[in-house]
């Protein structure tokens, strides 16, 4: 494992957002939804393709907290702009489970 500067870490700008939307994404290779995530008023509202399927239904996220990488440049996935990375971990099958805050925090606040 490389060793990093903490320097190096702040340059990764990590927020609460909160799932405003989120929908099948049919033309994703691997099974996706295409999620709509608030990142409070000084960032705004970021879309994302997310590989959460297996644990997470598009009614179930409506109003979930995430934490988003928001300062990665846009990246083409298929037809989507994906503007943000939502932060997860594989669990022991391979699926991917949210990485989100302990407790209401307001969207936009970042990780120290």
């Amino acid at each position: 494992m490389a060793v990093i500067e903490w320097t190096d870490f702040t340059r990764v700008d990590l927020r609460v957002g909160r799932v405003l939307a989120a929908e099948p994404f049919p033309a994703a290779r691997r099974p996706a939804y295409v999620l709509h995530v608030d990142f409070g008023p000084e960032i705004g509202v970021r879309k994302s393709s997310a590989q959460i399927t297996v644990h997470y239904t598009p009614e179930a996220l409506v109003g979930r907290l995430v934490v988003g990488v928001v300062n990665f440049p846009p990246k083409q996935i298929g037809p989507l702009m994906s503007e943000c990375l939502i932060t997860g971990f594989h669990d022991a099958d391979g699926a991917v489970r949210l990485c989100v805050p302990d407790g209401d925090i307001a969207p936009g606040t970042r990780l120290l």
